[in-house]
């Protein structure tokens, strides 16, 4: 048996326990005809240790929750660059990517800045144009992330055709008011804060970078 099943059986325990027992419990007293005080007793016993059971299935499931399911996420293995940077520039979102794709679970990065998209990265959509979408407008607008947990759930996640259909999870940084710098993943739910801190302070960098060198035309 494998680790993750004999978890899952050890999980599943209590709440077996606690059923059956309840069942059995039910049963023995409709086939008894005369209760005696001992066995009323015994009864009243019994169903509070199948409530305990459950409860302590409840809590399990709430403490350790099953993890989210990954998907294969639906694209191409891509690495676009745009030429006119300067080799610094280049090098600096190159290794910044490289980063985020091999720390974290993200799958795909897209860098927009000045309405050129500087970089893409990672398993990608069919659509190589980036279009400028109500999310992306509020984050360089507000110059907060915007992180989207569960993309299943959002029905406006047709705006972010430039990445495979079916990503999971979502965060959008902004890089000033001029660009920003996106991540997906295959697994709804997944980043963790500290990844989210991580990420932001390697996209504030990079908007540094790029607003104190006259890169683009």
């Amino acid at each position: 048996m494998s680790q993750k099943k004999e978890n899952q059986w050890l999980k599943n325990f209590p709440l077996i326990a606690g059923v059956m027992g309840g069942f059995l419990l039910m049963i023995n007293r409709l086939t008894t005809v005369t209760v005696l005080d001992s066995q009323a007793r015994s009864d009243a016993l019994g169903v509070i240790l199948c409530a305990a059971l459950l409860l302590t299935s409840v809590l399990m499931r709430q403490i350790n929750p099953n993890p989210p399911e990954s998907v294969t996420l639906k694209g191409k293995e891509e690495f676009f660059l745009v030429q006119d940077l300067s080799s610094n520039i280049k090098t600096e979102l190159a290794w910044a990517s490289h980063l985020i794709l091999t720390n974290t679970v993200t799958k795909s990065i897209i860098i927009y800045y000045q309405g050129k998209t500087l970089l893409r990265r990672g398993i990608l959509g069919e659509m190589d144009e980036f279009k400028v979408g109500s999310i992306v407008k509020r984050v360089m607008e507000t110059q907060k992330p915007v992180y989207l947990v569960d993309l299943k759930h959002y029905p406006g996640k047709i705006e972010f055709d430039y990445f495979p259909s079916n990503i999971q999870g979502l965060i959008c940084f902004p890089l000033n008011r001029d660009g920003v710098l996106m991540v997906a993943t295959n697994i709804p739910r997944s980043y963790t804060k500290q990844d989210e801190t991580w990420i932001q302070g390697i996209s504030e960098k990079i908007a540094l970078e790029l607003e104190s060198c006259a890169i683009l035309s």
